[in-house]
């Protein structure tokens, strides 16, 4: 990890704060590392949380753990300090694309589920068809997938704005999107525009994605080479996202947001098609470890775009 990905890596826990609401700031458009001074431990060090106390209303050290807490998880980080006042001090890992890659490989479309809802006991009211009974079918299946005991049969809504779910117009996956991807409180999207096959469309970049994952899979086998981390990769966006998958899950399903998902999917998508463009040799190039990496990390987004679109029960097919 070089000192651009680790403020980009710093940034985004900024950005995951203000999300989740425990952060009331303007995400800075750049974060500060530099090599950590005598006292201070690790190899980099920021002082983004001192400089951020004051516009959010916290103390230094306040605005310093939760930042932590967002970036223990984060891949190329093996250790995160508060020293001082609350400056942030990180000890960096090696290979650390390569562990999140076969961590993904290895869960599959489970990767980012957890326990950490463990004892957590939820249970909806029943509702009519409409937007709140696909938010609410979506956020039970959130809350199960952090752990939580979540059901019919109680007292609790989700506050949606009323909207009509209507599969014979749209179809179910332009449907639900329409549905999901908007916040509960806010207009849902026009339906039509997401039968366009258009970048603009957001539910059509996300499917894309994950069909050029496929396709990108086909053309290295017939190449003659197969997806293994066997480099380290430079690419800070899409390793960052995939490092977030698993605390934006968990928060959605706390915060009753299924919108997070749905955003994080479309920013995956963003980072992987900007980064499908080296994976496979050009020209008389040989296939190498790079290539073998690229091509593994670029599995690794597929898998994590399918299985988000999975948990809000949208299809995610192999070609487009």
């Amino acid at each position: 990890m070089t000192p651009a990905d680790l403020s980009l890596t710093v940034q985004h826990a900024v950005r995951r704060a203000v999300d989740d609401g425990a952060l009331r700031v303007d995400v800075p458009p750049r974060v500060k590392v530099e090599r950590a001074r005598p006292g201070g431990t690790g190899e980099y060090a920021s002082s983004v949380a001192l400089s951020l106390a004051r516009p959010a209303g916290r103390t230094p050290l306040d605005v310093a753990e939760i930042l932590r807490e967002r970036l223990r998880e984060s891949p190329g980080i093996l250790a995160v300090d508060i020293t001082g006042p609350g400056f942030l001090n990180f000890t960096l890992r090696a290979d650390a694309g390569g562990d999140l890659v076969r961590a993904i490989r290895d869960a599959g479309f489970a990767y980012g589920h957890g326990t950490a809802l463990a004892g957590t006991v939820v249970r909806f009211a029943e509702v009519p068809q409409g937007r709140a009974s696909v938010v609410t079918e979506v956020v039970l299946r959130l809350l199960r997938s952090q752990g939580a005991d979540a059901s019919f049969g109680g007292d609790e809504r989700i506050p949606v704005r009323g909207g009509e779910y209507r599969p014979d117009l749209l179809g179910v996956d332009a449907g639900r999107w329409a549905l999901l991807r908007a916040a509960s409180h806010d207009r849902v999207l026009d339906g039509a525009s997401l039968l366009v096959q258009h970048e603009r469309n957001p539910l059509f970049r996300v499917r894309y994605a994950h069909a050029r994952v496929k396709r990108l899979l086909v053309n290295a086998l017939q190449l003659g080479f197969t997806p293994s981390y066997d480099a380290d990769v430079h690419a800070p966006e899409l390793l960052g996202v995939l490092g977030d998958h698993p605390a934006v899950l968990l928060a959605a399903a706390r915060h009753r947001a299924p919108d997070r998902v749905a955003r994080h999917l479309e920013a995956t998508a963003d980072a992987l098609l900007a980064f499908q463009h080296t994976v496979l040799p050009l020209g008389d190039e040989k296939p190498s470890a790079a290539h073998r990496s690229r091509l593994a990390l670029a599995e690794a987004a597929g898998t994590v775009l399918a299985g988000g679109l999975s948990l809000l029960g949208i299809s995610a097919p192999d070609q487009i």
